[in-house]
């Protein structure tokens, strides 16, 4: 790390009132770790409207949560940061938190996420970070007790998977849904969410992939970094794994795909997790899951560009649409999605690299 310090001018502030209430908080906290407040600088931003910044302290650096109260919770990631520490976890720890400004000190995990260490052209030679991302989840899932995190249910699925008529056709593709479309989206997605709510439960990080695992900038450490866990319910124990190997920003050939996902089932059942003992039924479980993600995720990333004005998740969409023309086209049940994904993208699409590395 280097040691220079950029000035708290690095860091913009739209909202100066804001600005100066984190420079008293900073001011405040800073003592207790022996931070230097000139070397704020910008660390990262996620899709929603938190953003996380970087200052030096005490032999080591730290990361600044901003997160404004009017558009941030963040006591659901103050419980699942303690909930994954519990359970084993490499987690950042709160070391200091202001909730009613939004402003929280934590432990910095490094700055190489997972993503950045894996090497697209060579599937194989990323087996051993993806058995390390497949460990932290057993972890996860084994410490489950139901009532303790919200619950993944119909409710919450089906608005979920709205996110895609409602945003990805309507407002991004600029589909007026006949009423026989419409009610073919409604059987589907009804269809979808059954087959989903009857695996059996676990707590679900939600967002379980390369971009929020990190790489421990301590040799000593085998365990990834896990981030952005703020959402985590108590849902299908098939939705992480089908996230971790049907990424948002990656996509792997499927005989990758079935080797990293064989090998969780294996660890998973060793364990006592309560997986499919038959693994084809399991990874068709995994598949249907991970369908109802890419709806999903297609809507989520047109909002993300139409309303908050992030147009770069958007330009990932072809990948989730070839995620669901591959699941939609496998399953004679998912025949009607299919066609009416046809409808609207196109018979011409590009399907070929549902698998395929883009």
């Amino acid at each position: 790390m280097s040691d220079s310090a950029p000035t708290p001018l690095a860091v913009p502030w739209t909202d100066p009132q804001r600005e100066t209430a984190f420079h008293a908080w900073l001011a405040q906290v800073a003592p207790g770790h022996a931070l230097r407040p000139a070397t704020v600088r910008p660390a990262s931003a996620d899709a929603s409207f938190r953003r996380y910044l970087r200052v030096d302290g005490d032999g080591r650096s730290y990361i600044i949560m901003d997160a404004p109260p009017d558009r941030e919770d963040c006591a659901p990631f103050v419980k699942v940061a303690g909930l994954m520490a519990d359970a084993g976890l490499n987690v950042p720890r709160v070391l200091a938190w202001d909730a009613p400004q939004g402003f929280m000190l934590l432990d910095d995990l490094g700055s190489r996420t997972m993503i950045e260490a894996v090497d697209p052209a060579w599937p194989q030679a990323n087996l051993p970070l993806y058995t390390r991302a497949i460990d932290a989840l057993v972890d996860w899932q084994l410490a489950s007790k139901p009532g303790v995190l919200p619950p993944y249910d119909q409710a919450l699925l089906a608005r979920e998977v709205a996110l895609f008529p409602d945003w990805y056709l309507k407002q991004h593709r600029g589909v007026a849904l006949t009423d026989a479309q419409q009610a073919t989206l409604d059987s589907q997605f009804r269809l979808i969410i059954e087959r989903n709510l009857a695996a059996p439960s676990v707590y679900v990080h939600r967002d379980f992939m390369p971009r929020n695992l990190m790489i421990p900038g301590n040799d000593a450490e085998p365990r990834l970094g896990v981030l952005d866990f703020q959402d985590a319910v108590y849902g299908p124990i098939t939705y992480d794994i089908a996230c971790l190997m049907r990424d948002a920003f990656l996509t792997w050939d499927e005989e990758f795909v079935l080797d990293v996902t064989v090998r969780y089932w294996q660890k998973a059942q060793k364990a006592g997790l309560p997986v499919d003992s038959d693994f084809g039924e399991f990874y068709r479980g995994v598949e249907w899951m991970g369908l109802q993600r890419h709806l999903k995720v297609a809507g989520i990333f047109a909002r993300l560009t139409l309303r908050d004005g992030k147009p770069k998740y958007l330009a990932d969409a072809p990948r989730f649409i070839a995620y669901i023309r591959h699941t939609t086209g496998r399953y004679r049940e998912l025949a009607p999605l299919a066609r009416l994904i046809d409808e609207v993208e196109g018979t011409d699409a590009v399907t070929g690299f549902a698998f395929g590395r883009v």
